[in-house]
C-alpha cells in the first residue's frame, strides 16, 4: 500500500526563518556589528585582483595582513563629531567602530610582491600567486 503525506508550502525552515526576521532591522543597535566590507576577488593568470568596498576610512586606519593563502583586511571607522554650543543631536545613523572581513584563497600569496592602493573609498589589493614549489626526487644512497 502506498502511504499519504500531507503538503505543507510553508513547512521549509527557510519560510519560518524569512517570518522570523522580517521585522528585524537591518542594522544592529547602536555598538553591534556594521556592515561588513563587500568585496570583489577576481583571478588572472599570476595574481589576485581583490576591490573592497571600504568607504568613509582614512587609509591610516586600513590594516591588511597575509597568512599564506589567507587574506584580512580589517579597518576603524572613527567618530568625528564636533557639537557646537546651544546644538544638540537629534540622530546619528553613521556607524563608527570597527570591521574587519577574512577570507581564503586557493593558492599561498607572494606577500613580498603585494600591493594595495585606496581611492574613492575601494581598496585595491593586487595578491600575485607564490609559484609552485615543485617536488624533487630524493637519491637514495
Amino acid at each position: 500500500m502506498s502511504s499519504l503525506q500531507v503538503y505543507g508550502p510553508f513547512a521549509d525552515a527557510g519560510f519560518d526563518d524569512m517570518v522570523r526576521n522580517f521585522l528585524r532591522p537591518l542594522r544592529e543597535p547602536r555598538g553591534e556589528a556594521a556592515a561588513p566590507i563587500k568585496l570583489d576577488v577576481v583571478e588572472k593568470n599570476d595574481a589576485f585582483v581583490v576591490r573592497a568596498e571600504v568607504p568613509g576610512v582614512n587609509k591610516e586606519d586600513i590594516h591588511v595582513t597575509i597568512d599564506g593563502n589567507q587574506v584580512t583586511i580589517a579597518a576603524e571607522v572613527k567618530r568625528e563629531s564636533e557639537q557646537k554650543e546651544g546644538e544638540r543631536i537629534l540622530r546619528s545613523e553613521r556607524y563608527f567602530g570597527s570591521v574587519y572581513r577574512s577570507f581564503v584563497l586557493p593558492v599561498e600569496i607572494d606577500q613580498e610582491t603585494s600591493q594595495a592602493k585606496y581611492e574613492g573609498g575601494v581598496l585595491e589589493l593586487t595578491l600575485p600567486k607564490r609559484p609552485a614549489v615543485v617536488g624533487r626526487k630524493l637519491a637514495i644512497k
